[in-house]
C-alpha cells in the first residue's frame, strides 16, 4: 500500500467517508469502490473500517439532537443480527450473489421512486416487522462489504423525515452498525496492524470531511436533497450490479 495514486484515492476514500458521516447522502459506500482500483476489496474494506468508526464519532456529536428514536430502536438491534449473521457465514456467503443482490434492491427501489406518476405518498410510520428485516439485512450487507446503504433507505426514505432528522438517524445507525462490525473485523483478521497504521494517517481528513459533509446538507433544499438521495442511490446500486457481474481477478 505505497505510492503516490494509491495515496490520492485513500485520501479522496477517506473525505468521502467523512462527508457521508456529515450527512451527505451515499457518497461513504463510494470509498471502498474506489480503493479498490488499488488494493483487493477485502483489504479496502477493513483499512476503512477504523477510518468510518474515527469519523462516525464526529457525526455522532454533529447530529446528537437531529434523529429518530423509534427507527433506532428498531433497526440497530436487528443489524446487529444481520452483523453476527454476517460474520458467522463469511466463509460459505458468495461476496458477489451479495453484492448483486444488493445492487438488485436499490436499483428497483430508485427506480420506483424516479418514475413514480402523481403526488408523492404520504408518509409511514416506522413499523416494527418491515425495520427488523431491513435492520438485519442493513447490518449483513454491510458487514460484507460496508453497503448498507440500499437496504437502509428501503426502509427509511418512505418514513418521510426531514433532510436532518434523515442525515441523523442515518449517521447514527451506522455509527453503532460500524462499531458492532470491530468484533467480527478484529475476529476475522482484518484490523491489522499494517492497516490500522494506514487507517490513521487517514483519520484526519475523514474528520475534516465530516464538517464539510454537515455544511453541504445544511445547505441544500429539502427537495433537492432527497433527489440526490435517490440518485445517488441509484448509481451506486448500478456499480455494485456491474462490479458483481464482471469477471474474477
Amino acid at each position: 500500500m505505497e505510492g503516490p495514486a494509491f495515496w490520492a484515492a485513500a485520501i479522496v476514500a477517506a473525505m468521502l467517508v467523512g462527508m457521508g458521516k456529515g450527512g451527505l447522502p451515499v457518497v461513504a459506500m463510494l470509498s471502498v469502490p474506489l480503493l479498490s482500483l488499488w488494493i483487493s476489496p477485502v483489504t479496502a474494506a477493513g483499512l476503512l473500517l477504523p477510518v468510518y468508526v474515527v469519523s462516525d464519532i464526529f457525526g455522532l456529536y454533529a447530529y446528537r439532537r437531529a434523529y429518530d428514536r423509534r427507527v433506532l430502536w428498531i433497526v440497530v438491534p436487528a443489524a446487529a443480527v444481520g452483523i453476527a449473521i454476517g460474520g458467522l457465514t463469511a466463509s460459505i456467503v458468495p461476496e458477489r450473489a451479495v453484492v448483486a443482490l444488493v445492487g438488485l434492491i436499490g436499483t428497483v427501489f430508485a427506480l420506483s421512486l424516479i418514475l413514480r406518476r402523481g403526488p408523492p405518498p404520504e408518509p409511514r410510520p416506522a413499523r416494527v416487522g418491515p425495520g427488523l428485516f431491513w435492520g438485519a439485512a442493513t447490518g449483513f450487507t454491510s458487514f460484507v462489504s460496508h453497503a448498507g446503504g440500499p437496504p437502509w433507505q428501503v426502509y427509511v426514505l418512505p418514513l418521510g423525515l426531514s433532510k436532518t432528522v434523515f442525515a441523523g438517524t442515518s449517521t447514527i445507525a451506522f455509527a453503532w452498525i460500524n462499531a458492532i462490525k470491530l468484533i467480527p473485523y478484529w475476529a476475522l483478521g482484518q484490523l491489522s496492524p499494517g492497516n490500522l497504521k494506514t487507517a490513521a494517517v487517514l483519520m484526519l481528513p475523514a474528520a475534516g470531511s465530516v464538517f464539510l459533509g454537515l455544511w453541504l446538507v445544511r445547505r441544500l433544499p429539502e427537495r433537492l436533497f432527497f433527489a440526490l438521495v435517490t440518485w445517488a442511490l441509484l448509481a451506486v446500486s448500478l456499480r455494485l450490479l456491474w462490479q458483481a457481474a464482471r469477471p474474477a481477478g
